[in-house]
């Protein structure tokens, strides 16, 4: 599968966080943010006339946390909560999931390598530091499932979660390309999981550009190997804006 060429101007980019901007860790609080990241999409952002994005399942206040002080347009909860490039949020209405996370609580009591986590209308199980117990948590979710309504069970890299059922990456994406700046620009999205690839579909249905971070099987378009690879794609996407501006030229 081919490296992505580098964009023109005419572009709007979108990126997942956990897996592709930065690497996965055993907690999603200890991920590290390589130092020049926020940087560098800040500087892509004013390329791109503000058509960068962040599309994640993580809240929109943890995403803000770890790219401070940079505040993107931003989808969090896979869609759930979504930024504006004006600065709006819109947030779905989702249902109460006090009474499903009981079992789930009780799950993460007697393994304490589980940790549960309580998002916006959504909930997530990580079983990073405990694959052996999949099936569990598998099974755990899914009763929890049967307790709400408007619900739907999705499976990541060692998580498995509930959202909204009308919550999705490529509806978050589609409802970006909707507004200015994103409009009549061509959607290039970075992912690495399964649940990117709704967002994948999105893109290439409207024309764009899909690049999978990471092994695995994917209908994305393009490959990068790893957070770390797409760090220097942005390098030399930033180098080549700034050259080329300085040149009075367009790309």
């Amino acid at each position: 599968m081919l490296e992505p060429e580098l964009p023109d101007r005419a572009c709007a980019l979108f990126f997942d966080f956990d897996g592709t901007l930065v690497d996965l860790a055993p907690r999603p609080s200890a991920v590290h943010v390589v130092a020049d990241v926020p940087a560098l999409l800040a500087q892509l952002s004013a390329a791109f006339c503000g058509a960068v994005a962040v599309v994640s399942g993580r809240p929109l206040a943890e995403i803000d946390h770890f790219l401070r002080p940079v505040t993107l347009p931003a989808a969090g909860v896979h869609g759930v909560e979504r930024r504006r490039s004006d600065g709006r949020v819109s947030r779905l209405d989702c249902s109460e999931l006090h009474e499903a996370a009981t079992g789930i609580q009780a799950l993460c009591q007697r393994h304490p390598a589980l940790i549960m986590e309580a998002k916006p209308g959504a909930m997530a199980l990580h079983y990073r530091q405990a694959p052996e117990l999949e099936a569990e948590c598998l099974a755990a979710m899914s009763d929890a499932l049967a307790r709400v309504q408007g619900m739907d069970l999705m499976r990541g890299k060692r998580v498995v979660e509930l959202k909204p059922s009308n919550a999705g990456k490529g509806h978050a994406v589609r409802a970006f390309m909707d507004e200015t700046p994103f409009q009549r620009r061509q959607p290039w999205f970075f992912g690495d999981d399964v649940t990117d690839e709704a967002a994948f579909e999105a893109v290439q249905a409207l024309g764009g550009v899909s690049v999978k971070i990471g092994e695995g099987d994917t209908g994305a378009s393009h490959r990068l190997t790893d957070p770390a690879a797409l760090h220097g794609w942005m390098r030399r996407l930033a180098a080549r804006l700034g050259s080329t501006r300085a040149r009075g030229e367009s790309v």
